[in-house]
């Protein structure tokens, strides 16, 4: 459930045209399952908080987007890459893997390369 301000807002999924979503998610399963892609990183990093299905149905709507600039402005495809979310943020990435490392009972010195 997601509440704001006291209200009950919905978490459902918008609706839309079933086709479309259908022929989306097909498309979001296609390219979650594609290596070393934006999409399977997208995919594999909501899967682990939300599950399989939340995370397809984010990487079909990314793909919707994709798609309504491509046609809007006329331009080419370009993949951000796996490591796209890895590139963003070092400083959160590295606190996240020292915590993991924490949690798996290894101390470690931190220094910069």
């Amino acid at each position: 459930m997601h509440e704001s301000a006291g209200k009950r807002l919905s978490t459902r999924p918008r609706s839309s045209n079933p086709w479309r979503k259908t022929t989306l998610v097909q498309a979001a399963w296609s390219a979650a399952r594609t290596k070393d892609s934006y999409c399977r990183a997208q995919f594999l990093r909501i899967k682990s908080r939300r599950g399989p299905k939340k995370a397809v149905l984010a990487v079909a709507a990314s793909l919707l987007t994709a798609a309504y600039h491509m046609l809007k402005n006329g331009a080419d495809y370009r993949d951000l890459g796996a490591d796209h979310f890895d590139r963003r943020d070092k400083t959160q990435l590295t606190k996240r893997l020292l915590a993991r490392l924490r949690d798996l009972g290894v101390s470690v010195e931190v220094r910069a390369a």
